[in-house]
Formats: structure tokens, sequence, C-alpha cells
């Protein structure tokens, strides 16, 4: 390795995440040309940049599904109403975000000044809700499926988009369309069903670690978090870089609620009618918002190897127009040594940008675009048999002279390098703010900055207590985390009363 060259940085987003966070996270979206606002209220167009995102982080979770012996299928889109008025507790949950298909023609039809209107017309008997979840449509196919204790565990997961009416739209966190997995499975006993919701969770947290170098907090939701219906809900909490919480997946015991709802009973092992089991669990698009929030600098997206749509750019420098196909051909032939290995079970994913634009222009859009490494070559460097290495979890203009045998070595393991970098980077930011607290006063003050961090306190209040203080402060509990509900017992911060229980409070999107 020769002399590393810095220069001064710059900002390529404005503005930054200390002026304006929201807005900083929508002008990284835009310049790294993920996605944008849909002619649709609240639903988003997902670029091609954007999918290859989602399409990295999808092929990932199907096998690690498919490698616990979950089968994927699809279910309709549109959910008959009665199907929800069966399970009340949880149609309530989804109420007042339930979009509704109430007619099943158009009709043209003129209007005052000779303009063509097109008016719903043939109302159906029974109105749709197009899906804000599918327990209910899902459920209904098992009570067909299930007979035996035999035909248990039914492991069954979908990859579908849902609809959830939202009111303050923001790409990918929070939109009335998107874009996810959902699993549903089916349990001869509660023992089995809660293994299986344990094991989709520690799946979840993994792959988050894994694939997106997002470290998470695993915990439980207390009753007012709780997924409508379910009788526990696991969740994956993440920090994002202005100290909010996102809810990055969860996975839910649903008891024998939904069973019970649909019917869904199988005869047991001594001849005897019993209701199954059930859970359900998912990750959605909002990964990718979450991805973008954890990682992501004042010059752009930053993206971990594993999801990046191009893991490797090559840029030919060519100043001068005689060595141009000289240093193009060296570039092709460098990218195709590349292609030959594999990070994360893939071959690696190369591009050579040999568009007749400036060297600058062309730098700036692959930082923008978060591209983990960045491989500069001149005349010069084929020359001297060397390249300009830069990369993505480092300052945008720093810059090393490695030997392209030298490179191509370690290119994996450099990858590999700038993953847990970012992770070690993400894990460190989300430890120094996170904050234990043992009293109430200490607590109500906390909360007076915008976005101070996490709170972990000792907590045994109720339900209305919780939402009192979830209300008053504009927070919630984020969870109770699994790896702090056997510790010391101490005084609950409002009730006194001596509890091992902890819950983390935060502020979310």
């Amino acid at each position: 390795m020769v002399r590393p060259v810095m220069a001064k940085p710059k900002s390529a987003i404005t503005p930054t995440r200390s002026e304006n966070f929201p807005e900083w996270y929508q002008q990284v979206v835009r310049a790294a040309d993920l996605a944008e606002n849909s002619e649709t209220r609240g639903c988003m167009v997902i670029k091609p940049w954007g999918f290859a995102i989602w399409e990295a982080i999808q092929r990932d979770l199907d096998n690690r599904f498919k490698a616990t012996g979950h089968q994927n299928a699809y279910f309709p889109l549109l959910i008959p109403l009665s199907y929800l008025e069966k399970e009340a507790e949880h149609a309530e949950g989804f109420a007042t975000e339930c979009a509704v298909v109430t007619h099943h023609r158009l009709e043209a039809e003129k209007d005052e000044n000779g303009k063509t209107r097109m008016i719903p017309s043939g109302k159906l008997n029974e109105p749709y809700v197009i899906r804000p979840t599918s327990e209910t449509i899902i459920g209904n196919a098992f009570s067909r499926w299930v007979e035996s204790y035999r035909d248990l565990p039914l492991l069954i997961n979908q990859w579908a988009n849902v609809m959830r009416w939202e009111m303050r739209p923001r790409l990918f966190l929070r939109t009335a369309e998107f874009l996810w997995q959902e699993g549903h499975t089916a349990h001869e006993t509660k023992e089995e069903a809660l293994e299986e919701t344990h094991m989709i969770h520690q799946l979840y947290a993994d792959a988050l670690r894994d694939l997106l170098a997002i470290p998470v907090v695993m915990g439980e939701k207390t009753e007012a978090e709780r997924f409508p219906g379910a009788d526990a809900t696991l969740t994956v909490e993440a920090m994002v870089q202005d100290r909010k919480a996102i809810q990055a997946g969860t996975s839910h015991y649903l008891g024998q609620n939904f069973a019970k709802a649909q019917e869904i009973t199988f005869v047991d092992r001594d001849n005897k009618e019993q209701h199954v089991h059930t859970t359900s669990w998912g990750v959605s698009t909002r990964l990718v918002g979450t991805l973008i929030m954890a990682h992501s600098d004042d010059d752009g997206l930053v993206l971990p190897p594993r999801v990046a749509p191009q893991q490797i750019v090559i840029v030919p420098v060519t100043p001068k127009e005689d060595t141009r196909d000289a240093v193009i051909d060296a570039c092709q032939a460098l990218a195709t040594r590349l292609r030959e290995q594999t990070y994360g079970g893939e071959p690696l994913r190369v591009h050579v940008d040999d568009r007749d634009l400036g060297g600058g222009v062309k730098k700036w859009e692959w930082v923008k675009k978060g591209v983990p490494l960045r491989v500069e070559i001149g005349p010069r460097d084929l020359e001297e048999r060397k390249v300009c290495l830069q990369r993505r979890d480092q300052a945008a203009n720093e810059k090393s002279f490695i030997e392209k045998e030298e490179f191509l070595r370690e290119v994996v393991e450099t990858l590999d390098n700038v993953h847990q970098s970012l992770l070690q980077r993400a894990l460190d930011f989300r430890d120094e703010n996170i904050t234990e607290c043992s009293d109430l006063e200490t607590f109500e003050k906390y909360w007076e900055e915008e976005n101070p961090g996490w709170l972990v306190t000792p907590w045994a209040g109720s339900r209305e207590q919780e939402e009192e203080l979830s209300k008053k402060h504009k927070i919630t509990i984020r969870c109770l985390p699994l790896d702090k509900q056997a510790g010391p017992e101490a005084d609950c911060i409002l009730t006194g009363s001596a509890t091992s229980s902890r819950a983390i409070w935060g502020r979310s999107y």
C-alpha cells in the first residue's frame, strides 16, 4: 500500500443531516435516484437502483426462509370484508388504514360540459378490503388445508404488496402501498408456535446485521404496541442517525385467536379436534429507508456491499484520446477478473463506467449512489500496474494507490472491511445514545430535547399509564429488551414497584 491522498472534503447533499435531517433524507433518496413520489396519493415509484437494493434484501431473506423449511405461496389482494369481521380486535386495529373496493365496473357518462366522466357502477354485494395484512384470508385457506396433526406444521411465506392508508407519507418509511414479505404458520402446540416466533425474530436480527450492517435491539412489544389480535409481538428496533427508532421487523405469536375465528382445526394424536396455534411475521421496503438513515452521510447514500446493486465501479481516466482504448480495455479486463470472485455467496457485481463524461461527474454520481468501492485507472496507473481505490465508508476524497494484483487478492476482504466498518460505526452510535434512567424527574427532563436518544428504565406500569406518558412526551416504549428482562430488580420509575423488567423509550418513525 502506498501513500493515501487526502483532500478537503465537501458536502454533496444540502441540507446536511445536522441542519435538517428529514429533508436531508429526501435529498439522499433523490440524489441516489432510488424512488419518487407517485401521482397516486401516498404511493411511490421505486426506481431501478432502489428496487435492486430491495431485490438483494429479498434474495437473502428468501434463502433464509427456505433454509428453515418455509415455502412461498400467493394469496388474493382483495379480502372479503366478512373475513375481517370474524376477527374483531384485528380488524379494529387496521380499520382507519383500510382502503375498500365497493364497485366492480365503470361506465362512461357525459357531464354538462360534454366531458366524459367514468362513473363507478355495479355495486358489489360485499365490499373487499385491499389487504393491509393477510392473516384473515390466509387463515381461511389454512382452514381448508389442515385436517390432521400430520398436516402440521404449515410454514408459508408470501412476497406481496399491501395497502395501509397513510396520512403522512415518507418515501420507503411510510407509504400507502409498500412491498413486503409476510410469513404465516400453523402449529400443533403453543410451544412449537412460540419456537417459530423466536426463530424468525432471531433470523431478522441476523439478517439486518449480516446484510444491512444494522445492529438491532431484540425485544417484546408491550400490550399497547402489540400487533392487533396477537398474544405476543417480538420486534427488532434500529436506531438511525437522528437517534429515532425504526421498527425494522416483527414476529407475532397469534395464539389460537385467528384459528378460532377462521375455524382452523385439526384432529390431534388422541383423535380429538383442536385449534392450531398460528404465527405471522414480516419485514418491508421500510428496510431500505432504515438503511439510508442508518449509514448515509452528507455526500449521499452509503451502501453495505451485500445489498449494493454494483459493489465495485471502475472509472477509466482518459485525459488523452490516444490512450482511451487501452485504458478501457484494461478496465474491462480487471472487471472480468473481479467477476470471477464471490462475496456473500454471489459473484462480485462490477460495472465499468466508460460513458463520455467528465471524471468528476462520474465520481460524484457513484458517491451519491453509495457504491462501496470506486476504482480509477488512468494511463499512469497502467504503466505502474496500480489502481486508485476509494471506499464509500471513508471520506469522498480519500484515495489509496494499490498494486492491481494486490487489489485483486484483497478485494473480498476489503468489501468485508467496509461492511464491518459500517456495522461498528452504527453500533457505537447506538450504544452512545442509549441512557439508563431510574427516576421520573430525570425521565421527564430528558424528553425536553427534540431527539435525545433512547432511555432504558425499570418499568411495571399499566397500559393506561404507558399511554399517558407516551402521549405527554410524544414517545413510545419501543420494546422490553429480551437481554434485560432477567436483570436485578429495581423500582419502576412511575409506580415505585420492584421489577426486573426494563423498557426502552424513544421517538420513532
